[in-house]
């Protein structure tokens, strides 16, 4: 079977905070930093995320938790792997004004003791794991574990458009061991074909998506570019090169780079960024094409961004990141069955 999930385009994090006249301080407080969410040496404990990298996300999904289903606002994110909603145990002002699970309203929830604690450079979640079905559009996967938060410090979340994040990357990722909602579609048998692929519109009237089991060429010209994944933990895959005007510009003898719909822009190493970004602003800023990897390459139109679409990133110093300004681009399929990124330019 396929199932698409409409994701819509909602206001972002930081619109919210801008027009509650609270963004710089947030941002005082929380300096932006995307790096946290790939901090090395972490994994083995918890997987570290940080909020900041939600700021600008815009696509969310519907599913729903239990039975008789209880529904929430998650953000499909290949960044991560836990699945995590609010619960009734959470007394946290961000819990406050979101949807949160009750277990006992449930006849097939099982708790767990294990516990869950995701960092994120806001704060952090901590919860507990337990077992429900979780409904993805039609699909029903039976004994889903997630985590319902107990705690949810800081007040990024209390203004965020989600209740919770259902994560898409490898199992290797998952905080506390905890097997991802997709690994459980594949062994459940409910999906044709162990891929989902993901097409995020640039306008308000398309709807953007996310579609488990199958692929729609209708959204794309021309055949998916295949690029094996090279780690299977995040969805990652080797660049050979970052050109802008036939010049190689950053990434000489080849990067890691992850397409990770959990972050807005385009992140990578210090001196590269502010390489690139000072080719880009001599230039016409009208939009500038940069050559990432022989096959693809990314268009930038900068007069929508007051600050440019590239971010720097501090710790994983040699991860580039390529987010929603980048998938936006692309129809995108992330195939389980051969550990391989399918990569096409949207039909215009």
């Amino acid at each position: 079977s396929m199932l698409r999930i409409h994701l819509k385009k909602t206001k972002s994090t930081r619109q919210t905070l801008e027009e509650h006249g609270l963004l710089d301080d947030f941002l005082k407080k929380h300096p932006y930093n995307l790096g946290t969410k790939y901090f090395p040496g972490l994994q083995n404990t918890f997987a570290s995320e940080p909020m900041q990298n939600y700021l600008d996300i815009e696509y969310i999904g519907t599913i729903s938790i239990g039975t008789p289903p209880q529904q929430f606002t998650v953000i499909f994110d290949t960044g991560s792997s836990n699945l995590w909603v609010p619960s009734v145990y959470c007394s946290s002002a961000a819990c406050s004004d979101h949807h949160k699970f009750n277990p006992q309203q449930s006849s097939t929830f099982h708790a767990t003791s294990q516990t869950l604690s995701i960092t994120y450079g806001t704060g952090s979640m901590t919860g507990f794991l337990g077992y429900d079905t979780v409904q993805v559009g039609s699909i029903q996967v039976t004994n889903q574990i997630f985590g319902l938060s107990q705690t949810e410090p800081g007040s990024f979340l209390y203004y965020s458009p989600f209740d919770g994040i259902l994560g898409l990357a490898y199992p290797s990722l998952s905080s506390s061991g905890a097997t991802p909602v997709f690994d459980n579609m594949m062994s459940e048998g409910l999906v044709s074909q162990d891929l989902f692929s993901v097409f995020l519109s640039s306008d308000d009237q398309k709807g953007s998506f996310v579609m488990f089991g199958g692929i729609d060429d209708t959204y794309f010209t021309g055949n998916l570019n295949w690029v094996p994944v090279s780690v299977e933990y995040y969805w990652e895959i080797t660049l050979d090169s970052i050109t802008f005007n036939g010049q190689t510009i950053a990434c000489s003898g080849g990067c890691q780079a992850i397409i990770d719909t959990g972050t807005s822009l385009l992140a990578g190493p210090p001196n590269d960024i502010a390489k690139i970004q000072k080719l880009i602003s001599s230039q016409d800023s009208s939009g500038q094409a940069i050559q990432i990897h022989p096959i693809f390459e990314l268009l930038f139109q900068f007069q929508s961004y007051c600050t440019s679409g590239f971010e720097n990133m501090f710790f994983h110093s040699d991860l580039w990141t390529l987010g929603d300004i980048f998938i936006r681009q692309y129809y995108c399929v992330f195939d389980r069955a051969n550990n391989q990124i399918g990569l096409a330019p949207v039909a215009k």
